[in-house]
């Protein structure tokens, strides 16, 4: 919150994979053995990073991938919400039928908790990389840690469950979903004696209005419901016509935010109704330094949404703050790189009736057509 106007302020993270290369520059790595096509040691993503940007001072503290970001991530009026796309565990179960399988050893549970989320969103298609034995030491290791997370759980009724977040007399409620167009396998959704993910079956309007329900009941207590959904491909601007028709079913519902993620690249951003909706935010922490292909996109380059939000949830203000990932740790980007952001962002956005534009800050702005609530 910002004192004295009611302000309620998020921190909107895409994608954090803290496993393969990550994992194995921090303090304690854990087993580096992979199953892909071509990379069978973690260790080689590190090779690839110090090979495109320079030496890594590995072993490196729990702050350095979080890097320049951390500065505003200690913000202490903010809610922090981000997709925590790996499982923490020890488990060797490798998922089958999966490309990539990220895991974070437990011993480096700091570098997560350095950040201060107050959310972590579970619901993905890398959270049972290790089996439900792999997800079942996630879902522990955030707990001791005091970590809410949504999203998944042991059962049904827990991965659906809402993340329930209060700061300063406002109640954020979070329910997080996933969908296969994401690449989660159909097989981990979670049952009523299942454990596995919020896996929505399909995007119709049946479904949308089941999920509706849920941001209903949320509302009815008061709460700013913000609706995290893990879909869409890895790479592109175009979002489907089912998924902007989910968004916005979901705003007609009471959602005061819908905050998308899986694209490793952020995609156009849209307000409906006087809601926010970000069709995908991009990754935020990974190893993918070095790796080529898809330079069009440039992957290399990371978004923190600030939003603001009047105490009914309707959009005040909403800032885009640039990164790049550099030597595996986020550091802010240039003014090129920023440029360019304001360009693909501003054009992408412009069919939703959203404008970006740079703030003398180097940062990003959205300023659109105001459209009060019905």
């Amino acid at each position: 919150m910002t004192p004295g106007d009611g302000t309620l302020t998020l921190l909107l993270c895409g994608d954090v994979m803290l496993g393969r290369g990550i994992d194995q520059v921090l303090a304690h790595p854990g087993d580096p053995t992979l199953r892909e096509a071509y990379v069978r040691d973690a260790r080689d993503y590190v090779d690839l990073a110090e090979a495109a940007s320079g030496p890594v001072p590995w072993p490196v503290d729990d702050d350095w991938p979080w890097g320049d970001a951390l500065a505003e991530l200690g913000s202490s009026e903010a809610v922090r919400i981000l997709n925590l796309e790996t499982s923490i565990t020890r488990c060797g179960d490798f998922a089958s039928g999966k490309a990539v399988n990220y895991r974070m050893n437990p011993d480096n549970l700091g570098c997560l908790v350095t950040a201060r989320p107050d959310v972590c969103v579970l619901a993905n298609n890398h959270v049972l990389d290790f089996g439900r034995r792999g997800l079942a030491e996630t879902l522990d290791v955030l707990a001791s840690a005091g970590l809410a997370s949504a999203g998944a759980g042991r059962d049904l009724l827990q991965a659906q469950a809402p993340a329930v977040v209060e700061r300063d007399g406002t109640r954020v409620a979070v329910i997080a979903l996933a969908h296969a167009s994401s690449g989660v396998p159909r097989s981990w959704a979670a049952g009523t004696d299942r454990s596995g993910v919020d896996l929505l079956p399909d995007l119709t309007d049946a479904t949308a209005a089941r999920v509706g329900r849920r941001v209903e009941a949320q509302k009815r207590l008061g709460s700013v419901v913000v609706v995290s959904v893990h879909w869409g491909p890895n790479w592109g601007y175009d979002v489907p016509r089912d998924q902007v028709s989910f968004a916005h079913r979901l705003v007609d519902a009471g959602a005061d935010v819908v905050h998308g993620h899986s694209s490793h690249h952020p995609r156009p951003l849209e307000v409906h109704d006087g809601r926010l909706v970000i069709h995908g935010c991009g990754d935020f922490v990974n190893d993918y330094e070095g790796i080529a292909g898809h330079e069009e996109f440039h992957g290399d380059l990371h978004l923190l949404h600030r939003v603001s939000l009047a105490p009914d949830g309707a959009l005040r203000s909403a800032e885009l703050l640039p990164y790049r990932s550099r030597r595996l740790r986020l550091e802010r980007a240039g003014p090129d790189d920023v440029r360019w952001l304001e360009g693909v962002l501003d054009r992408t956005s412009r069919a939703y009736g959203v404008r970006v534009r740079r703030t003398p800050e180097g940062r990003l702005a959205l300023a659109w057509d105001a459209e009060p609530r019905k």
